[in-house]
């Protein structure tokens, strides 16, 4: 069994890798598919993967379980057996497909669909989104089901921006080689649904989900504008703040009683943690923590001597460690410059994810901006502190997306790429650091990437005769994990 973390090959059988201590994950005795760690049930067909594990009715599960149902050609059951959730429903579909089509060959128009479908299902399994089913032209998905997250609203909203991002990217290709352009419509909604398994084959299973907040998605996907998100209320209300949403006003739903306000989301917002969106709402006092307080403050004072320094913050979720830093800032920010990212739990897919959300905060560069707007502030502050430094430019645009003409980095070794990609980072910041002290702040490290990692790894080979203080945050169970 290869290990999902070092990718060592395991004998059969074992629960650890023996090389690097990772709990390895559960082979269906019936599908041979491979579970994560914990899973009692297979996420493919739904067989128990315990001897003894019970169903909802106590009974013991077999390799087929009671709630699975399998169609065949000659009867098809009535009775499913579900389970309630909370999920977000999200509907994306291309605009214009059966005109785009209608002059094609299929197989001409299958090479133009399918890489656009394949990029709307990369962006949902990109957030941990479960693919229902394609509809030719679009796709259905969930976010909540069958695995649980508690921010998958957010996940939605990151799958929808980053579909339409790649589509636009895509439709910019084919609008060079002379075709058409390509648009979507995206609908997102969250609410209750009834989700099953039914078995369709001896080896196929489908996971499908009934109730009013897949067809209110469905809906929204059909109002979206296009090339644009459409989102109800409810998820405004769970998203607000880390997302930005346009109101579009009271809506007129088909199936739907009372108008629906409808919203269409167009980037990113100014929060990525619930401590921000509590503190626009008002936090509670502020007490103890004087020893951590000191200690933070004792580090900036190495720091501004000249000795780069380390402090990381570890303790187990919800005991205050973001508010420790917030305090710090708040209380010993002055005459600092104050860098601060955030790794979130769905971008652990995502390479650099924290890494460009601190360069966009230190070039200033908004959602509003254009690309030739990107461009001019990253290329003026970077001339603007140190000349030499011009050769981290086309590193810096590919990286932020932000590059004109053709890319040459692209034919780049991949491996060369990253370490010049991360050495520029370095360079910048160990630089800015000689202008004044600067304090880099990330969040959240267990949900960090591989190459945000391996610039943490970097910077703390460099900063101990640098102004630098980077401040990390890294709950207790990564350690666990690791001894």
């Amino acid at each position: 069994m290869r290990c999902a973390k070092c990718e060592f090959e395991n004998p059969a059988g074992m629960k650890f890798c023996g090389k690097c201590r990772a709990a390895l994950g559960l082979t269906c005795p019936n599908c041979s598919f491979e579970n994560p760690t914990g899973f009692d049930f297979c996420g493919q067909c739904a067989a128990a993967l315990h001897r003894g594990t019970e169903d909802t009715n106590g009974k013991s599960a077999g390799a087929k379980p009671v709630a699975a149902v399998r169609v065949v050609a000659e009867e098809a059951s009535t009775t499913l057996e579900g389970e309630r959730k909370t999920v977000t429903a999200l509907f994306a579909d291309i605009k214009g497909s059966m005109e785009l089509m209608e002059d094609l060959d299929p197989e001409e128009a299958r090479s133009v669909i399918d890489p656009a479908l394949h990029l709307m299902i990369e962006a949902v399994r990109r957030y941990d989104g479960y693919v229902v089913q394609s509809t030719g032209d679009g796709i259905f998905a969930l976010f909540g089901a069958p695995v649980a997250h508690e921010d998958h609203p957010q996940r939605a909203l990151y799958a929808a921006l980053r579909l339409q991002d790649e589509l636009k990217r895509y439709s910019d290709r084919m609008r060079l080689e002379g075709r058409l352009p390509l648009q979507a419509r995206v609908g997102v909604h969250t609410g209750e649904l009834v989700v099953r398994s039914i078995q369709t084959g001896d080896t196929h299973t489908e996971y499908t989900p009934i109730g009013h907040t897949a067809n209110l998605a469905a809906r929204m996907q059909v109002l979206a504008p296009i090339g644009s998100i459409a989102a109800t209320e409810q998820v405004r209300k769970l998203c607000e703040g880390y997302f930005v949403l346009k109101p579009l006003g009271p809506t007129k739903v088909k199936g739907v009683s009372e108008p629906v306000n409808v919203y269409e989301v167009t980037g990113l917002g100014p929060l990525r943690t619930r401590l921000q969106r509590s503190a626009g709402r008002g936090l509670t006092k502020f007490v103890g923590r004087e020893r951590e307080m000191e200690m933070l403050g004792r580090a900036a004072e190495e720091a501004k001597a000249g000795r780069g320094q380390i402090a990381a913050a570890m303790a187990e979720p919800g005991v205050g460690k973001s508010r420790l830093f917030f305090e710090f800032k708040a209380t010993s920010g002055a005459g600092w410059m104050v860098l601060e990212t955030f790794s979130i739990s769905p971008g652990k897919a995502s390479a650099y994810l924290p890494v460009i959300d601190l360069l966009r905060n230190y070039f200033d560069i908004s959602p509003t901006d254009d690309e030739r707007k990107r461009r001019e502030k990253v290329t003026g502050r970077v001339l603007a502190l140190d000349r030499s430094l011009e050769d981290t430019l086309p590193y810096l645009f590919s990286l932020l997306g932000i590059v004109e003409g053709d890319d040459p980095l692209p034919q780049m070794d991949g491996q060369i790429k990253k370490r010049r990609t991360l050495e520029a980072i370095k360079r910048i910041v160990l630089r800015e650091s000689l202008n004044q002290p600067l304090m880099v702040i990330f969040e959240d490290l267990h949900w960090i990437d591989d190459e945000t990692q391996e610039l943490l790894n970097l910077l703390v080979d460099s900063i101990g005769t640098a102004k630098i203080p980077p401040v990390g945050e890294l709950p207790v169970r990564v350690f666990a994990s690791m001894e």
